[in-house]
């Protein structure tokens, strides 16, 4: 019987999916010639914005001031922060973009997504895209990084009786340098702000897969991927690797700017260390714990069909070969009997090792070391870089 025609055009329509491609901020990037759709043009995204936070600052603290207990250019984490970490989730944009659609195209593209249930499946992504165009969102983020962002920063970053580049304390009163005013209200909102639009796609990301995995999916019970066809989704986490990066740079240099300016040993923060690693972890994989109870139930029917096709495979095996009688020598060699025989074993260790969350350990390895590549620096505080590179070999090799 044919598909009806609607059903074949929608089997066929390709997946139009974006986190990024969209919102206040984004038309306002090609109002202004920051971007071409979809996100094009980042190197002059990051140049701006570096201009925007990082040069007046510099400029800024080159003025005559009292406050010199920390200089601008000593400050690792403030230079970090605007040279490397906020041009890193502005490419993460382009590269998130680039690489997220397909990976959504394959819901389809592997039939997971049946034909007749695109026109869902479709719907699901135009309520993500409606959320991520939301001018009330990103509004919330402007207020949000100027009072309760402001004050957790001012808070954190400063102390009674300190003295640094932008800032004393004393008596309770901040009293800002020129320089401080530009950070404490225009660069560290803005950094914030872009944090936020990354976390508020990060929680979308979430949404459309907890509502997708509410869909009837059909996967794929013997697929090769040891996850039923879903495997692809570890790539989703890949997607999110600038980001990361960007905040993993971002805590290393707030440890680095402590060890250097305090006299304190990187040893007093493998706590800190560890929170990252495993915070970052679990943002970008905790999603693809949301198909659990399908791969679960997969695994149980992949067990419970496979058992009863090798039972009477087996079953006819024996009846052949072993009831049968003593083949000749002849019989044995190269029988295709005896192959499949292998193959059936072989398939039902496979189903076995359906993995409860489509990912790898390979993934996990290469998330983490990510993770952690910005912290390796700090290693030189503790050990030489001859030593350093030793150790990296011999775990290598």
């Amino acid at each position: 019987m044919n598909q009806p025609a609607t059903a074949i055009e929608s089997e066929h329509r390709p997946v139009e999916f974006s986190l990024v491609q969209g919102g206040p901020f984004y038309r306002l990037w090609l109002r202004t010639g920051l971007a071409k759709p979809p996100l094009e043009l980042p190197l002059r995204r990051a140049f701006f914005f570096v201009v925007m936070s990082w040069v007046p600052l510099l400029l800024l603290s080159s003025l005559p001031s009292e406050h010199r207990a920390v200089s601008f250019l000593m400050d690792l984490e403030v230079n970090v922060r605007f040279l490397i970490a906020l041009p890193l989730l502005l490419f993460g944009e382009l590269y998130n973009h680039t690489r997220l659609r397909g990976t959504v195209q394959q819901f389809v593209d592997r039939k997971i997504v049946a034909p007749e249930d695109r026109n869902r499946f479709d719907a699901i992504i135009r309520s993500t895209h409606r959320l991520r165009d939301s001018w009330l969102a990103e509004a919330v983020m402007v207020i949000l990084v100027f009072t309760l962002g402001h004050w957790v920063w001012r808070n954190i970053h400063l102390s009674p009786n300190m003295a640094t580049w932008y800032a004393a304390m004393s008596s309770g009163l901040v009293h800002y340098t020129p320089a401080g005013y530009w950070f404490a209200f225009v660069a560290i909102p803005l950094y914030k702000f872009l944090t936020l639009r990354w976390l508020w796609r990060i929680a979308l990301w979430y949404q459309f897969l907890w509502r997708v995995r509410g869909l009837p999916l059909r996967v794929n019970l013997f697929h090769p991927d040891k996850a039923a066809g879903l495997g692809f989704l570890e790539r989703s986490t890949m997607t999110f690797a600038l980001v990361l990066l960007a905040q993993s740079a971002t805590v290393a240099s707030s440890i680095g700017n402590r060890i250097l300016h305090t006299g304190a040993r990187l040893l007093e923060f493998k706590i800190e260390v560890a929170t990252t690693v495993v915070s970052q972890l679990v943002l970008v994989v905790f999603p693809l714990t949301f198909f659990v109870i399908t791969l679960e139930r997969a695994k149980r029917t992949a067990g419970r069909d496979f058992g009863t096709l090798a039972s009477a495979y087996v079953d006819g095996f024996h009846e052949k070969w072993i009831r049968g009688g003593l083949p000749q020598t002849g019989e044995l060699l190269g029988n295709p009997d005896f192959q499949s025989l292998a193959d059936v074993g072989n398939s039902y260790f496979f189903i076995r090792e359906i993995r409860p969350i489509p990912i790898s350990k390979g993934t996990l390895v290469t998330l983490a070391t990510l993770v952690l590549a910005p912290m390796l620096p700090l290693l030189l505080t503790i050990m030489p870089l001859e030593q350093i590179v030793e150790h990296l070999l011999k775990a290598v090799l």
